[in-house]
C-alpha cells in the first residue's frame, strides 16, 4: 500500500530562490512511525525535515516536529518559519499560525509587511570557555558563551574572520550534538554569523532560526538594543532581522516556495 503525502520545499530566509535555508514541508493526517519520519528526513536530505499533523489539543493549530538526515532535534527556525509561510499561503488563513513541539513548547509564525515574523524561545548563554571546541574551529575568538541545551557562541571580532574560519568537521561532530555559532559584527549588517552542528549530521547550515534564538538575547545585550539586522553567511547566505520581546525572540524574513507536489510512502 503507497501513502500519498502532500510536500512542499521551501527556501526560508530568501528573498529568491536557491537562497536561505532549505527545509521541506510534509503535511500528514496523523504521524507515521519515528523510523519512517527519520528515513524521509533521510531521503529529502535537507536541514530539517517539518512535519505537520492538526492539533486535536486545542492548545494551538497544529503539531510540528523536525527531523534532520540523522536525528529528530528539539527546535528549528527555518522550517517553521516555512510551514507557517505554507499554511498561511491558503486561501482564508489569516495572518497568524501556532504549533505545538514536543520539546520547544507553543511557537508561532505571524505574516507581516515584508513577509514573515517566528517567535521562538529565546536562548540564554553564560560566558564560559570550550578549549577542545575552539582547536576544532581553527581560529580562537574573544569570548565563549554557552548554554547547557547545546547552544554555543562564539564572538570574533569582525566578519572576516567568521567568513574565513574553515573548521575540523569530524572534530567537532565528536563532541556532540552541539550547535557551535561564530559570529561578529557584520559589514553591511549589524551581526555576521556561520552555524556547524555536524554532530547532528549538519556540517555547516544555511540559515539557522535555532541559532537566532540564542543570537538575539546575545547581541541585543551587545549592541543595547532589541532589534538589529544579521545576515548568516554561508554559502547560500540569508537575511533575518532579529527582535527581542521579553522571552522570546521574533525572527523575520521572506520565504520561497520552490516544489509543490506528493511525495510517496509504500510498504
Amino acid at each position: 500500500m503507497t501513502q500519498k503525502i502532500p510536500y512542499w520545499h521551501v527556501d526560508a530566509f530568501a528573498e529568491r530562490s536557491f537562497t536561505g535555508n532549505q527545509a521541506a514541508v510534509m503535511e500528514l493526517d496523523s504521524w507515521l512511525a519515528d523510523d519512517v519520519l527519520q528515513a524521509i528526513g533521510e531521503e529529502n536530505n535537507f536541514a530539517e525535515t517539518a512535519f505537520i499533523v492538526r492539533d486535536e489539543s486545542s492548545e494551538a493549530d497544529w503539531e510540528l516536529r523536525w527531523f534532520t538526515p540523522a536525528c529528530e532535534i528539539r527546535l528549528c527556525g527555518h522550517a517553521t518559519l516555512a510551514s507557517g509561510h505554507v499554511l498561511l499561503g491558503r486561501e482564508g488563513a489569516g495572518d497568524r499560525v501556532t504549533f505545538r513541539t514536543r520539546l520547544a513548547g507553543i511557537l508561532e509564525v505571524v505574516r507581516t509587511d515584508d513577509g514573515y515574523e517566528v517567535s521562538l524561545p529565546a536562548i540564554p548563554t553564560e560566558r564560559s570557555n570550550w578549549p577542545e571546541a575552539v582547536e576544532h574551529l581553527g581560529m580562537a575568538p574573544r569570548e565563549v558563551w554557552r548554554n547547557p541545551d547545546r547552544y554555543n557562541i562564539f564572538l570574533f571580532d569582525n566578519e572576516a574572520q567568521v567568513r574565513g574560519l574553515k573548521p575540523n568537521m569530524r572534530g567537532l561532530a565528536a563532541l556532540g550534538d552541539d550547535q557551535f555559532d561564530c559570529t561578529a559584527p557584520g559589514d553591511t549588517t549589524d551581526v555576521v554569523s556561520r552555524v556547524f552542528v555536524p554532530g547532528a549530521g549538519v556540517d555547516e547550515d544555511s540559515v539557522t532560526g535555532s541559532a537566532h534564538a540564542a543570537l538575539t538575547p546575545f547581541w541585543a545585550a551587545k549592541l543595547g538594543r532589541d532589534t538589529f539586522t544579521a545576515h548568516q553567511a554561508s554559502e547560500r547566505g540569508g537575511n533575518l532581522v532579529c527582535r527581542l520581546d521579553g522571552d522570546r525572540a521574533w525572527l523575520g524574513g521572506q520565504c520561497v516556495t520552490v516544489v509543490e507536489g506528493s511525495f510517496y510512502v509504500s510498504g
